[in-house]
């Protein structure tokens, strides 16, 4: 790839030679796609706000100046080296760690800026985006967005600083990139766009007080002013730069106006085709408390010591005006269930009560479904959804046990059974059946893991070779139940923050001696935050429970990483050894390698089972039809 240099410092000799105004050409001319470069390539631990401001600061920033140094840029033939350079310049900034703060970054009053809502490719995408880091971003935004192929990407992010060049391509192109490339469609970045943004107002009341804190601050600053000329003229002069530092002015707090609540309407889930926390009517005998939704904002505005919020939710005041989805009175406590469009808030009145936060922000008719609004012991009560029909329960590990009905009026259950899901001792889970108005015979599982929204619970059956990869399904079929309830309790996370819990079977293999067959499944978590765990097991006969194989944090077993290997030692009913491995559908052959001894050999069915005399050390490979080689999990 050819290379040219361009120098946005040289001196000006005439207007046909002036770089700096080539320079500011260039970037009002492809503004957009350096706006969108940085949006995709700054981490993904800010909010939507924050990094749309920030990428438009990068953009802004990449403009040089008459003492900027020389800037070079590998750039493709046909393209124009002068934008090359200020490419570099925007992925240098957003590279380099700064603060969230810059003196001339764009600043935006009384508004809240967001990318457009995308569906749900684009979520698993701000999801997988999510787990990457700095140089892995820069990658897919290169790939992706920039349409560069690898060698140009890997040539851009050298001159970037870019260390591990090659690792950072690769993750990238585990999100999809590198199939851009010779054969599909790359992915569409439509709903990643900065400057098509959707605005909303911030807390209007917290403005309507933010005229007084001005002029406030504006007085504090010249009576700061008018003490530091009078320090100056003393003779110490390390007093007279104490003196003139005056200390900020406190945060301006909304105040707590109930009547600013947002509140749907009853039948909105009936007419809107967003199926979210957004359609849910404020329900509970108790709306109509001023008093108590006036607590119940102040807390939420004021965090305190009894404010406490599930990993990886934000303990700040409401991004937006806050909708109100429930209050009324709960086994003696009075409960407010609020939600500002990215965090669901409970508040519970009375000396042993508090706030407690939980992210819900793409939520959709299963993961908006239910609701905890009150925990006693194991023993939970929900607020459902109002599109939710019919309620019931089940043990997980009773796959064959009916479900038992769960009266719900106004959506409020009595006391259930919660919690206990990885613990192999059987969970109760919930069993929801929404409205023909929503889908026709569309029933959903969720299980209680101690925090405020419950996981949903999918199911991915066996490969079959002569059709394509199984998407997740509804796990309230007779195999997804039976699935469940003998690997359920081998999740990788059980914690409150999980938003789904997949549980994949990869691959069945017959097992030697005519002794029945073994199950391999991959249980994955995805959190709300877009991070996520997986496990591998499997399931053995006459076994007690499944037997975990590997497993750890990463995009494992996602749409994003579908190629797993798993393996174990059995013992058949005879007393033989037996080394078991399985892989998902495109592993076509699988290796393993003792101290002494090795095994290589193609699998049509995926699976391979090695005889040896006593259990010994292994290492296990499994190789893809593409002949790229992967490991089990560690």
């Amino acid at each position: 790839m050819p290379e040219r240099t361009v120098d946005l410092a040289a001196p000006a000799r005439g207007a046909a030679a002036r770089p700096v105004l080539q320079a500011e050409a260039a970037l009002v001319r492809h503004y957009r796609r350096l706006v969108r470069l940085a949006y995709l390539a700054l981490p993904a631990d800010r909010d939507r706000h924050s990094r749309v401001i920030a990428a438009h600061t990068a953009a802004q920033r990449a403009l040089p100046s008459r003492w900027t140094r020389r800037s070079a840029d590998p750039a493709p033939a046909d393209q124009d080296p002068v934008y090359a350079a200020l490419r570099l310049r925007v992925l240098r900034d957003v590279l380099r760690p700064r603060p969230a703060r810059r003196p001339l970054a764009p600043r935006v009053w009384g508004l809240r800026l967001f990318t457009p809502h995308g569906g749900e490719r684009d979520t698993a995408l701000e999801h997988a985006l999510a787990a990457l880091d700095a140089p892995a971003r820069a990658a897919f935004a290169l790939r992706a967005g920039e349409g560069l192929t690898a060698a140009e990407a890997a040539e851009v992010l050298r001159h970037a600083g870019v260390g591990q060049v090659q690792q950072a391509l690769d993750a990238a192109a585990g999100v999809g990139v590198g199939v851009g490339v010779g054969g599909s469609t790359a992915p569409d970045l439509a709903a990643f766009d900065p400057c098509a943004v959707r605005v909303q107002p911030a807390d209007l009341l917290r403005r309507r007080r933010a005229l007084t804190a001005v002029t406030a601050a504006v007085l504090v600053g010249a009576l700061g002013l008018t003490a530091t000329a009078v320090a100056l003229a003393g003779p110490d002069p390390a007093a007279s730069t104490t003196t003139s530092r005056a200390a900020p002015p406190p945060p301006v707090v909304a105040e707590a106006d109930p009547a600013g609540l947002v509140r749907a309407a009853a039948d909105l889930w009936q007419h809107t085709a967003r199926i979210d926390f957004t359609a849910w009517p404020a329900r509970g005998d108790r709306r109509e408390d001023a008093a108590l939704l006036g607590r119940a904002l102040t807390a939420w505005q004021r965090p305190g010591p009894r404010t406490r919020a599930e990993p990886g939710t934000d303990t700040a005041p409401p991004v937006a005006p806050p909708r109100l989805l429930y209050a009324g009175t709960v086994d003696g406590a009075a409960v407010v269930l609020l939600y500002d469009g990215q965090r669901l808030a409970r508040y519970t009145d009375g000396s042993g009560g508090g706030l407690d936060l939980a992210r819900a922000d793409d939520s959709d008719v299963t993961t908006a479904g239910a609701v905890v609004l009150h925990r006693e012991g194991t023993s939970v009560r929900y607020l459902l959804a109002p599109w939710v029909e019919a309620a019931e329960t089940r043990r997980i590990d009773r796959p064959d046990t009916p479900a038992r009905p769960l009266d719900h009026p106004d959506g409020l259950t009595p006391a259930a059974p919660g919690g206990g899901l990885t613990d192999c001792r059987g969970a109760t889970v919930l069993q929801l059946r929404s409205s023909p108005v929503i889908a026709e015979k569309h029933a959903f599982l969720l299980a209680d893991l101690g925090g405020l929204v419950p996981a949903h619970l999918t199911y991915t059956p066996p490969p079959d070779r002569n059709q394509p990869a199984r998407s997740p399904r509804e796990a309230t079929g007779p195999d997804a139940l039976l699935a469940w309830a003998r690997a359920g309790c081998a999740a990788p996370d059980g914690t409150p923050g999980v938003k789904q819990l997949n549980l994949w079977t990869f691959a069945v293999q017959p097992l030697p001696q005519n002794a029945g067959s073994a199950s391999w499944v991959c249980l994955r978590a995805d959190r709300w935050t877009g991070g996520g765990s997986a496990a591998t097991a499997v399931l053995l006969p006459a076994a007690p429970g499944p037997q975990r194989t590997g497993g750890g944090p990463g995009r494992s077993c996602s749409r994003f990483e579908q190629d797993t290997v798993g393996w174990t030692w059995w013992r058949s009913p005879q007393g033989t050894e037996f080394l078991l491995a399985a892989g998902s559908r495109r592993v076509a052959r699988l290796a393993v390698k003792g101290p002494d001894w090795s095994v290589d050999r193609p699998v049509p069915d995926h699976t391979l089972a090695v005889e040896r005399p006593t259990r010994t050390n292994a290492q296990v490979e499994g190789v893809l039809d593409g002949g790229t080689r992967i490991g089990p999990q560690p």
